[in-house]
């Protein structure tokens, strides 16, 4: 008997009774759709942060001062020393040979005023290398350049939110805008960069040159930094950089062999890693979840597969007292498992896939649905119908032809 006989068969056999197909189909179908969905999403959310630490720049390191700081940049302690300061930053730059490119970096919020129109953001104040390091482009206009830091000039680059809020779709370059009372020139507009790996929107800023923001508008006595962000050579040499920093900031701040740091230096691949990996643990794990429902979907297969065995036992005597073989009987019965199988994972990863878009549209998680994801659940349906399709095929093959023909 031929293959395409056997699966004429056994497409006959199933048509006969197609509210029971359809009903022993339905557990296939929820534990592929649960399959995709859940891997669906568990890609998604690794892609996600994925884009969002790219987003942050490449090969970007950030060093801290160990103790939090306040608001004006100052250590949060009775102690005043300063931890982080613009010569560390300029050693980085010319003495660590893995450095690219390194910048201070000075934090700071205000509320922007625009005419009639304000808007509360996040200040950052840099040098004009830093969207180097981020790996930021201009949208409009230009960033500040190093006459800008060294006079400390009353410069501001916004980003695409800010612009957006305070000016609509005109052109905000030149204009003129009001940070804590002072007037501001507007010569940049950022490209947009979207949510960064805490959620927060990178492009709700704007930005100074640094020494502006510690003058105008912090007025510190100790000019001292925040941090200070960090761009190595390449990828390779991201870890190089964060220990030859770390061994430079410890001979400039006299730090005795053993005592304990006043800055850390932290490595943004190391941190995308490691979030990634949490991603790939939540996504096997959500799909060995979905995975149980496949496999119960696979019982109740085998079950209704002996209950067919019980009902035809009549028909499968006959055929074999025709001289039809067990191996025949028992391939036929297999396929129908298989097919059924089959059909369901059709179905299940087309409803997997839609219960994704739904998860997307309507909870705005990203979800992911991968020609990978699909194919591995459309395969494990398959062989969940050969799997707990074998045991009911068995049993008809090996039925008695005598005995089956005097069954009523």
């Amino acid at each position: 008997m031929k293959f395409r006989d056997i699966t004429q068969m056994a497409f006959q056999a199933l048509g006969k009774n197609k509210i029971q197909t359809m009903l022993t189909t339905l557990g296939i179908v929820i534990g592929v759709s649960a399959v995709i969905a859940m891997v669906s999403v568990g890609q998604g959310a690794s892609k996600l942060v994925q884009d969002q630490m790219s987003s942050m720049g490449t090969n970007v390191l950030q060093v801290m001062p160990a103790a939090p700081r306040g608001a004006s940049g100052a250590r949060g302690t009775s102690d005043q020393s300063v931890a982080l300061t613009e010569a560390d930053v300029e050693a980085i730059q010319n003495e660590v040979p893995t450095v690219k490119v390194a910048s201070p970096v000075v934090n700071s919020s205000a509320q922007i005023i625009a005419g009639n129109q304000n808007w509360q953001t996040r200040v950052e104040g840099a040098n004009e290398r830093y969207l180097e390091i981020r790996d930021w482009k201009i949208d409009q206009g230009s960033f500040f350049a190093e006459s800008d830091v060294k006079s400390a000039a009353r410069v501001i680059v916004l980003g695409k939110t800010v612009a957006v809020n305070l000016f609509g779709d005109a052109d905000p370059i030149g204009q003129t805008i009001r940070v804590r009372n002072l007037p501001y020139r507007i010569v940049g507009v950022l490209a947009a960069k979207g949510q960064s790996a805490m959620g927060t929107d990178q492009d709700d800023v704007a930005m100074m040159p640094y020494t502006t923001v510690q003058k105008k508008m912090q007025g510190q006595a100790i000019l001292s930094i925040n941090r200070a962000s960090v761009s190595a050579i390449d990828a390779d040499s991201t870890s190089v950089a964060q220990a030859q920093i770390a061994d430079l900031l410890r001979q400039r701040h006299k730090i005795p062999p053993g005592g304990p740091d006043d800055f850390r230096v932290n490595n943004l691949t190391e941190i995308a890693d490691a979030a990634q990996q949490t991603t790939l643990v939540m996504t096997l794990l959500l799909g060995s979840i979905a995975a149980v429902s496949l496999v119960v979907g696979g019982i109740g297969i085998m079950n209704i597969m002996l209950v067919s065995v019980t009902e035809r036992t009549r028909e499968i005597g006959i055929r074999m007292a025709i001289g039809s073989r067990g191996s025949y009987i028992r391939m036929q019965f297999l396929a129908e498992s298989v097919m059924l199988c089959m059909f369901g994972g059709i179905i299940g990863v087309v409803f997997g896939a839609l219960l994704s878009l739904a998860v997307a549209r309507l909870l705005g998680w990203p979800t992911l649905v991968s020609v990978q994801a699909a194919a591995l659940a459309f395969s494990f349906a398959a062989a969940t119908g050969i799997f707990f399709g074998y045991y009911p095929a068995r049993k008809a093959a090996s039925l008695d032809p005598i005995e089956a023909l005097r069954y009523e």
